[in-house]
């Protein structure tokens, strides 16, 4: 099938690559001639376990293109799919710009019949804003061409995209043609071959399943941080109490692993955009203000402890950071705490030597040189006075603890994600400070 994907970043880079793979003739396209250009030489933007072989594995069979011409994108595929970036407005909504803009320049080109597909997230409401945006153009242009709008929501992990892809737990098609349904249920027949997990419903329920989901996550999150807190007072152990409701199967094991906060292009921005929602609908969202509330005061969780270790002027104190990136296998720091953290710590007067298997080039488009970078992790221990862990990375859980205990002026380890056991790190001479593990159960 004929498949166009309007953006090429990482919904839209997934989408393609995983569409391709799955036989479809892709075009993927791109304002960003740049992008494109790299792309064309095998060059990937991002970082994605899988992607880049995929990619140039569909390249090298003709399945996938990239091109930054509309006129070609409209021209070759039935299903076009917006997947384009929707950033936060000053005011917490979705900034729908650019998937108007899409919308506007497919009509433009477009001389049969397409289906315009919403993969970006949106609010709700926003096929109908497509819908209209397209009809204008298409008056304006005297042209009287049938088309129809479809919500898509993706619901891709960073980090295991590719999986989530090819072997979906759902996919959910928001639209109200029948005939239309067909169609987008033969192009996802494919991903079914384990099991049939289509859900077909309407528009605006679709869209509002996304931003269900995600916030409904995010909320997992805060709220284990904030049992995290209260069991730090008590002197109860927050990874006993993780397990003992995590048992349960009507709250499940997922997403209630304390730590610093939620982070990347999905969760906070989803919970503000709903919020936003409610707000202008006279629906207030008061749960969700507070799961982002609790989310923004837990990204501030260890710079107290800092605090309260060394005050609060941290001049001639290094610490070293292992983890930017919001979480392990991508190198996304968008609205990640480690930004929060290493800008509190600078602030402070203290000096910074971090690593990151993945996000390090990420970083220093923030921070430039105001921090030191290594790319062999036990480098930036070297005379710092004290170790924090930001994300969670495989390569970080089994270190040699002596190793780092020589390197580090001071055997002090802060661990933002709690992936050493309490006990152990203090048998080895650590002064060690989790989260949610009063020192009463180590």
């Amino acid at each position: 099938m004929k498949v166009s994907v309007f953006g090429s970043g990482y919904v839209g880079l997934v989408a393609g690559a995983c569409f391709a793979e799955s036989g479809n003739d892709v075009v993927c396209m791109d304002i960003d001639e740049k992008k494109i250009e790299n792309l064309n030489n095998g060059i990937i933007p991002i970082y994605e376990p899988g992607l880049e072989e995929m990619i140039k594995r569909n390249v090298r069979q003709r399945r996938l293109t990239f091109t930054t011409s509309t006129e070609e994108a409209v021209s070759h595929g039935l299903f076009i799919f917006v997947a384009v970036g929707t950033p936060p407005s000053e005011d917490g909504s979705a900034d729908l710009k650019h998937v108007l803009s899409v919308a506007k320049s497919v009509a433009e080109n477009m001389d049969e019949f397409k289906i315009l597909i919403n993969k970006s997230t949106v609010p709700v409401g926003t096929a109908e804003k497509v819908r209209d945006a397209a009809t204008e153009i298409l008056s304006s242009r005297n042209m009287d061409i049938e088309f129809d709008v479809v919500s898509n929501p993706e619901f891709l992990r960073e980090g295991a995209a590719i999986n989530d892809f090819m072997n979906p737990d759902r996919v959910v098609i928001g639209t109200d043609n029948p005939r239309t349904a067909a169609l987008m249920n033969e192009l996802y027949a494919p991903f079914m071959k384990n099991q049939d997990c289509l859900i077909s419903m309407d528009i605006k329920s679709s869209e509002m399943t996304k931003y269900a989901a995600n916030s409904l996550l995010a909320t997992k999150i805060s709220f284990m941080n904030e049992i995290a807190g209260l069991c730090e007072k008590v002197g109860a152990n927050v990874d006993m109490v993780r397990v003992g409701i995590g048992s349960d199967q009507r709250i499940g094991p997922s997403f209630l692993f304390p730590g610093i906060g939620y982070g990347g292009s999905c969760f906070p921005k989803d919970v503000q955009a709903l919020i936003r929602t409610g707000q202008e609908n006279r629906e207030p969202m008061r749960l969700l203000q507070a799961v982002e509330d609790v989310n923004d005061t837990q990204k501030h969780y260890l710079l107290d402890i800092i605090r309260d270790e060394y005050g609060d002027d941290l001049s001639g104190l290094v610490f070293a950071v292992w983890g930017l990136a919001f979480k392990p296998q991508t190198d996304d720091m968008r609205e990640a705490p480690s930004r929060v953290i290493i800008n509190g710590l600078l602030d402070m007067g203290a000096k910074i030597k971090a690593t990151d298997p993945a996000a390090i080039e990420e970083a220093k488009k923030i921070w430039g040189d105001m921090i030191q970078y290594e790319d062999y992790y036990y480098d930036v221990l070297v005379d710092a006075d004290a170790l924090l862990i930001l994300t969670e990375w495989n390569d970080f859980r089994r270190p040699d603890f002596n190793k780092i205990k020589d390197l580090l002026k001071n055997p002090v380890v802060i661990d933002g994600r709690n992936i050493y056991v309490p006990k152990t790190m203090e048998g080895l001479g650590f002064k060690y400070f989790s989260i949610g593990r009063s020192h009463n159960n180590h």
